[in-house]
């Protein structure tokens, strides 16, 4: 009981900031399931008493090989500002202590539930965003086609789908993601109690994916259908979450229905199972202790929990770097470009947690546009960190013919790589190049932002960054091409200006 106590005032003090981040991510509506997952795990391994109590307790060094990775993940999540490496951390130091004081007979035992820690954490926006994204495109695509099947005209252009009498837009609270997890919670449950080969539960959790979005297309398909005779009431109000009900509901007789016909494959229940029966077991583990060396290692877990507090603590890893001149000073004329600067609401500054930005829409004599934007962050932290503009780019109905990384040789300026995007909706066309300069570094993906924060700030004390996006509309009778020079020229004129403006590798 000392352990555990000692233990868990350890990890509230390492992981404070972490958990109680994510205690208030449970407050969105996309995760406010996660208030029973802890109740449901709590369960599990109550369940599971009887077996536990039959098998000895044991020190197993080997659980360090668990518990070192994880004070490793801390110090990524730490210095690369990103929650999700922090929870991730956390469970690993749970699984690991349990697994050295234990030994791993006990350890085995719980390990089912163990591993379902991770459904109560929230994603990061950058990973929620692109997988809400994601499943509303995959289920109005679907929803689309069955309508179509069933006799009516629509047409979709992202995540609006067009009927001709009214549009309908397939918003993050329709995605599918709301009820993603708990219905892979609802899998993990099932095939713990499903008394069946490990294929036949594996087969169970893994079918739970193509279900939610199977019916959320039909929810969406639904909707469609409905909205002529019912009008809008059908996709607002108590309809809306009456269906968002349903759809659990359907997908939970799918799933039993799939566990009564996998039970008539062939297949024999295994002698062991995480549901089943746990033999009394000694050993199994070469570098298990007798319980009279919990007390060392408890000091040595303990002790590196504390030294790991201490110096996250006591030594500054991130300095807050201001940018070289004010971005609202950015020149409005830029050779033959002329720009207009715009105001971005209050709102928006604070949830995109930047130090300081401009946005300014230029125009030359020949009536051609070029929106620029530029976000700077002196610092970024957990939460405070660059919001990549691809998730937003992908919205309101834009369909991309054309997106990916491209590499441009800039005349007078160098070499450097974007991630160049063309877009079409309803007739408009639009080019977009954005970047992320970061210290020295030009980058072009969330991953590698969070990998050279925790490098930098591990090695220069520096997390500081920036947003480059750039948009110009292509024309009615115009090529793309024309569109790629425009952006091109703008830059070979425009980055040498605005490096005077943003911190180099060096400061």
């Amino acid at each position: 009981m000392l352990a555990v106590v000692a233990y868990a005032f350890l990890i509230a003090l390492l992981y404070y900031d972490g958990l109680a981040h994510m205690i208030r991510g449970w407050g969105s509506e996309d995760y406010n399931y996660c208030y029973l997952v802890p109740v449901v795990i709590l369960y599990m391994i109550w369940e599971k008493r009887d077996a536990i109590k039959r098998l000895p307790i044991q020190v197993s060094v080997s659980g360090f090989l668990l518990f070192i990775p994880a004070l490793a993940l801390f110090w990524l999540g730490e210095l690369g500002g990103e929650y999700l490496t922090l929870y991730l951390s956390a469970w690993l130091v749970v699984m690991a202590l349990f697994w050295i004081h234990t030994g791993w007979p006990r350890f085995k035992v719980v390990l089912f539930p163990l591993m379902m820690i991770p459904t109560m954490f929230p994603l990061p926006s950058f990973l929620h965003n692109r997988l809400s994204l994601k499943l509303k495109l995959i289920s109005s695509q679907i929803g689309v086609e069955m309508m179509q099947l069933a006799g009516m005209s629509a047409y979709r252009e992202g995540n609006v789908i067009d009927l001709g009498f009214t549009q309908l837009q397939v918003v993050d609270a329709c995605s599918g993601l709301r009820y993603l997890f708990p219905i892979i919670i609802l899998g993990l449950l099932l095939a713990w109690f499903f008394r069946a080969p490990f294929w036949k539960r594996l087969l169970l959790v893994l079918s739970t994916l193509p279900l939610i979005i199977l019916t959320n297309s039909v929810r969406i398909a639904a909707t469609g259908l409905l909205y002529e005779p019912f009008g809008p009431k059908v996709a607002e109000g108590f309809f809306h979450d009456f269906s968002g009900w349903l759809i659990f509901m359907v997908t939970l007789c799918i799933l039993l229905l799939e566990m009564w016909l996998l039970n008539k494959l062939p297949g024999h229940l295994p002698k062991s199972s995480f549901s089943g029966s746990v033999k009394k077991e000694s050993g199994g583990n070469s570098f298990s202790l007798t319980t009279r060396g919990q007390k060392p290692v408890l000091a040595v877990a303990a002790g590196l929990l504390l030294l790991t507090w201490a110096i996250s603590q006591g030594v500054e890893f991130r300095e807050k770097i201001p940018a070289v001149q004010p971005l609202n000073k950015f020149p409005l004329t830029i050779g033959p470009w002329h720009g207009e600067r715009q105001e971005m609401e209050e709102v928006f500054i604070e949830s995109l947690d930047l130090s300081d930005y401009f946005i300014i829409d230029y125009q030359n004599d020949a009536g051609q546009q070029i929106n620029f934007y530029t976000a700077y962050y002196e610092s970024q932290r957990k939460g405070e960190s660059i919001h990549s503009p691809a998730s937003c780019l992908t919205g309101s109905g834009w369909v991309f013919k054309g997106a990916g990384e491209k590499a441009l040789e800039i005349p007078g300026y160098g070499r450097i790589t974007v991630n160049r995007a063309f877009m079409l909706k309803s007739g408009f066309r639009q080019l977009s190049y954005y970047w992320f300069p970061q210290r020295g570094r030009n980058l072009t993906n969330a991953y590698q932002l969070k990998l050279y924060v925790f490098w930098d700030a591990l090695l220069k004390q520096r997390t500081d960054g920036a947003l480059v996006r750039l948009i110009t509309p292509v024309g009615e009778f115009e090529e793309v091409g024309d569109a790629d020079r425009r952006l091109q020229s703008f830059m070979s004129q425009s980055l040498p200006l605005l490096d005077q403006y943003l911190p180099g590798a060096e400061r």
